[in-house]
């Protein structure tokens, strides 16, 4: 692993923008459904940090390999979000640290806490990193998979090329998280069971807990709710299933079906009811196994 992972690190860079035409989108400005994906995906990007301050307080930082990739990853990140800000400001809207401070002011009060639960979690069990690989690999999968979409959906050049970068890094840090989730879940069937529980139980589209409800469906439904959107989630799926221990799980179809099937009001109560006939399912076949 330490070859791949010393790899992937010397690769790291700010993202090469200063050949897009971000001038470009004046005269030829994008669809208000494009931006609006891009406001999203730029909070987002722009929330990593957030994210790595969970990831820190847990086992993750006594792995020098894992720190030093996560180092990479949320400088990369951080570049991903000041591209597509450039992108908002040429449209004339707000981008950068103004609308970063009024997306963080918006979390609610239970943010201030993922950092003890994080840190508990890791104190319960030595495989919350395991839990964290897998994790990252399948949102950095349906990342890469939205810039993909946006593009295809929008048919804008400068547009496509800046999304083209963008998810050439994405690449990257899916080979890290791909990396590193095969080995732990390989080692360990603990690992296996308690991955699968927490994925199947609590994973959610990226930005689900940062980003309203509304908006949340309205990204999933304009980029997969097609058929050719429905497709790439299914490769998501079948990418997942083949890590050791997560196959069969449907994660991301599941999800989506769950966001554009149902009103948003619904998808909680439809998400703990899948959630629940798919354990009962798994107790099932655990019962005819014995």
């Amino acid at each position: 692993m330490t070859t791949d992972i010393d790899s992937l690190i010397q690769r790291s860079s700010r993202l090469q923008v200063d050949d897009i035409d971000f001038e470009a989108f004046r005269h030829h400005p994008l669809d208000p459904a494009t931006l609006r994906c891009l406001r999203y995906m730029h909070d987002v990007e722009g929330h990593t940090s957030c994210y790595l301050r969970d990831l820190l307080v847990t086992r993750a930082h006594r792995d020098p390999e894992v720190t030093g990739f996560l180092a990479c990853w949320c400088y990369e990140e951080h570049w991903h979000g000041e591209a597509i800000a450039e992108v908002l400001r040429a449209h004339d809207e707000p981008a950068g640290r103004s609308r970063l401070e009024a997306s963080r002011r918006r979390l609610p009060r239970r943010d201030a806490l993922k950092p003890l639960a994080f840190s508990l979690a890791s104190a319960l069990t030595p495989h919350i990193v395991a839990v964290h690989m897998a994790w990252g690999a399948v949102n950095e999968w349906t990342t890469q998979a939205g810039y993909g979409r946006l593009a295809a959906k929008a048919k804008h050049p400068v547009l496509s090329e800046l999304l083209r970068r963008i998810m050439r890094q994405e690449g990257r840090h899916i080979d890290f998280y791909t990396i590193g989730a095969r080995q732990r879940l390989a080692a360990s069937a603990t690992a296996r069971r308690l991955t699968r529980f927490a994925l199947r139980r609590y994973w959610a589209p990226v930005g689900a807990g940062v980003m309203p409800e509304p908006e949340v469906q309205f990204l999933v439904s304009h980029l997969f709710g097609d058929t050719e959107g429905r497709a790439g989630v299914q490769r998501i799926d079948r990418a997942v299933g083949r890590l050791p221990g997560l196959e069969g799980l449907h994660l991301v179809e599941a999800a989506l079906d769950d966001l554009t099937l149902q009103p948003p009001e619904n998808i909680a109560v439809r998400a703990a009811m899948r959630r629940s006939a798919q354990e009962n399912q798994e107790k099932k076949e655990q019962r005819r196994a014995c």
